[in-house]
């Protein structure tokens, strides 16, 4: 994950009213392990957040200056100092006019992984720990605190450039606490929602339930297909990427690679080819098996309160809308009696 340019500045706006105080770094973020260090930080701490949402720029203007801002950038107008100055200074006044208590360092962080460049800004809180001296004095230290982010965005500069149609090359965090600051901080970035995530994964999750019934597996083999999804989703949010369909659809069945990637198109779930996966969805999606004197159950958790109720007290289930081949089955075997 090699660092381009990076700078970090300073908001600092207290709870009691007084004007926001902003710090300007006075240059780039010097090469160094410890820069690369809190990148690298930050980047498995954003893709581990939950609550994520994914869009894309609103037109440039007056109120949304920031897309501007980078394309100037990226074309060479504005060193990657002066962009990050320009858009701090806008991002205080937000914070100013909004009358939020918010503050932070504001960080800006051009990075490549792979063959894709990325911009990252974030507003990162300080906070206090204990530390020892050498001569075993306990003092106090401040840090920033990347591991709980509450504000901060991702912008695909890669996608974004080649793929304008795209309505999921912004990453930012959504956020149920501070939701008023999520959404000055997004407005800040200008972006409008274009991919709902944990919808998309939902659907993904539901094509692949039907997907499973239609191929009318044995137990062990659903049972591996779902960890299969189920590891590559894990792996592709770990890395902030989204998923790729057809490269699903490969690893889910490698005699048949198009299979399941047929049976989304065909079936029209209108997906995407690619989706971001939504963490706190998919860890809702887990089978629960059983087997008992010739009685064997199986079915995915997310069932449980649709399809499928739960008696604890009297120990029974109730299924809803059972598969076509069992139902046929039952009307057989009344029949023959």
């Amino acid at each position: 994950m090699p660092v381009i340019h990076s700078a970090i500045h300073k908001i600092d706006k207290k709870p009691d009213g007084t004007p926001a105080v902003l710090h300007l770094g006075r240059a780039e973020c010097v090469e160094s392990q410890v820069r690369d260090d809190l990148m690298h930080q930050f980047n498995e701490s954003y893709n581990a957040t939950t609550g994520k949402a994914w869009g894309f720029f609103h037109p440039e203007s007056g109120a949304y200056p920031l897309s501007g801002w980078i394309s100037k950038y990226q074309a060479g107008g504005f060193d990657f100092l002066d962009f990050s100055v320009t858009a701090v200074e806008h991002l205080t006044k937000i914070l100013e006019e909004s009358n939020l208590t918010t503050g932070g360092h504001a960080i800006f962080c051009h990075y490549r992984q792979g063959m894709t460049d990325y911009l990252v800004i974030a507003l990162v809180q300080e906070s206090e720990a204990l530390t020892m001296t050498e001569e075993l004095d306990l003092i106090r230290t401040k840090y920033l605190d990347v591991d709980h982010i509450r504000l901060a965005a991702r912008i695909n500069l890669s996608e974004w450039k080649n793929n304008a149609a795209s309505k999921q090359y912004i990453s930012y965090i959504k956020g149920k606490n501070g939701k008023k600051a999520s959404e000055y901080f997004r407005d800040f970035i200008g972006c409008q929602e274009g991919v709902d995530g944990p919808g998309e994964t939902r659907t993904l999750l539901k094509a692949f339930s039907d997907f499973v019934e239609s191929e009318d597996l044995p137990e062990d083999a659903a049972r591996e297909r779902t960890k299969t999804l189920i590891d590559y989703a894990t792996s592709q949010t770990k890395l902030g990427e989204p998923m790729g369909l057809a490269e699903l659809s490969e690893l889910i069945d490698e005699e048949r690679p198009t299979a399941f990637y047929d049976h989304i198109r065909n079936k029209d779930y209108g997906l995407s080819p690619e989706i971001p996966a939504d963490k706190r969805t998919l860890n809702q999606f887990r089978r629960f098996t059983g087997r008992a004197e010739g009685l064997s159950i199986s079915f995915e958790a997310h069932l449980v309160g649709d399809k499928i109720e739960y008696d604890q007290a009297a120990g029974t289930l109730t299924i809803k809308g059972l598969p076509v081949q069992l139902a046929d089955q039952l009307k057989r075997a009344a029949v023959q009696q």
